[in-house]
């Protein structure tokens, strides 16, 4: 493992660093030849004993400098989760920005590989990221709050190593569908501006006040489109993404699901918008039904919120819930 110094990052630390007391860090993939790239930002007050560990496990479309890490007005939900005592981390997959080094096979044509960066794939990094962390704080597992088709990771890392997890917030969480033909993706694809624009008005009732500060949205673009040097070399300016990811969210809507919830251990939290079309009634009702082995379940539907709540004006009420949850204090003492 390496802290990043100016020489070891494809960009300055300028570029990547978004808070003075943020630590950067390398470790190595287990894609050969590869290191992974993580965040982290301390407690602002830790408690006493053991500390506190959550890592966010990023979706399929951008990575954790647009997520957790995300200040909207000064603000983000890793500083929520640091000012509750939590030491608060981010990891990026390989494929999304360049932090993390990309899937050499991303330089070729879109059409040349199978889609890169599938579940199995995604966990095993997931895996050595954790494995990371426990070994910077000295504790035997963490907790990981995890986004849409970080879900399907994190579940498969979760019952493949239950050692390693001690509470899972699923957001936007995909769940199996009935079998359908799936659809077939491409190893990359790009992902405009217009793109993402699409995907966080698309939920919301025709009438309906909007759940996006456009004003917001502008300034996240930009940031959006910084996580790849050649973003904007194309017309429209778009950003490569691996097409793993949604690969594995159409073949779970295909009846295919990359793991099993039977052997996810750990209490699990799902959170989900009123308006989320990737997490319907129906696909909560799955999960919790089949996380049979979970010793805790919730299920948590947030008003006026769509898949990208965590973006999105009710996103405190997200933070809460999370952070509640994470925070366990939902079982009565024991008495000696």
């Amino acid at each position: 493992m390496q802290v990043l110094q100016d020489r070891d990052t494809p960009r300055s630390i300028a570029d990547l660093r978004l808070d003075p007391h943020e630590e950067l860090f390398r470790t190595a993939s287990p894609v050969a030849g590869l290191q992974l790239f993580l965040r982290y930002l301390p407690a602002a007050a830790p408690s006493a004993g053991a500390p506190t560990v959550a890592l966010y496990v990023h979706g399929g479309t951008f990575p954790s400098a647009l997520s957790i890490a995300y200040r909207f007005d000064g603000r983000s939900w890793r500083d929520e989760l640091c000012a509750a005592g939590f030491h608060t981390w981010g990891f990026d997959f390989h494929g999304f920005g360049d932090a993390s080094d990309p899937y050499p096979e991303m330089a070729d044509a879109a059409d040349k590989h199978a889609p890169l960066g599938r579940a199995e794939t995604a966990s095993r990094q997931l895996e050595a990221a954790v494995r990371f962390i426990c070994a910077h704080h000295g504790v035997p597992r963490i907790s990981l709050i995890a986004h849409s088709w970080g879900t399907i990771v994190s579940g498969r890392f979760a019952g493949r190593c239950p050692e390693l997890v001690d509470r899972l917030v699923f957001f936007g969480a995909i769940a199996r569908r009935p079998a359908k033909t799936p659809q077939r993706l491409p190893a990359w694809r790009l992902i405009s501006l217009q793109d993402q624009w699409d995907r966080f008005v698309a939920d919301v009732p025709k009438g309906a006040p909007p759940v996006l500060d456009s004003r917001h949205f502008r300034e996240w673009g930009e940031t959006y489109l910084d996580v790849d040097r050649d973003s904007r070399t194309r017309t429209p300016a778009a950003v490569k993404t691996p097409g793993g990811a949604f690969q594995d969210i159409f073949d779970a809507w295909a009846g295919d699901l990359a793991y099993d919830p039977g052997l996810v251990r750990a209490p699990v939290a799902i959170v989900r918008g009123e308006w989320d079309s990737f997490c319907t009634d129906e696909d909560a009702r799955w999960l919790l039904e089949n996380l049979r082995a979970s010793p805790m379940r919730r299920d948590v539907k947030i008003g006026r919120a769509t898949h990208l709540m965590h973006l999105e004006e009710n996103r405190y009420a997200l933070y809460r819930e999370a952070q509640t949850f994470l925070e366990g204090r939902d079982r009565p003492p024991r008495h000696r």
